[in-house]
């Protein structure tokens, strides 16, 4: 069965908080992963993914995180359209999970 297409930062929150691992995909370029990030994120810019898919798992949750969920989008489904059926947008990205879960990290 597909996960759903998006989620918010408070569904991830609650999931990572609660034991579950799902590999957390940054998509955003080198300079904005250098101005805040994820912790335990994978960081694959976007332009890059094509060649690099083959890192990532087929046997786990995947969500797809950028700046505010419209690079995340593309992603998602593309990787829907390579058979990662369990990949999902994470509503919002980086600067969501900033401003309600994490106030500590940067905005930008």
């Amino acid at each position: 069965m597909p996960a759903p297409f998006d989620m918010d930062v408070e569904d991830l929150d609650r999931i990572r908080t609660s034991g579950g691992d799902p590999l957390v995909l940054d998509v955003r370029e080198p300079g904005e992963v250098a101005i805040c990030a994820l912790p335990d994120s994978l960081h694959i810019p976007m332009g890059a993914l094509p060649a690099r898919v083959g890192e990532l798992p087929r046997d786990r949750d995947i969500v797809v995180v950028c700046h505010h969920g419209g690079r995340s989008a593309q992603v998602t489904m593309w990787l829907r359209s390579q058979g990662f059926s369990r990949a999902t947008n994470l509503n919002g990205g980086v600067d969501a999970w900033a401003r309600r879960i994490d106030p500590n990290m940067k905005v930008y």
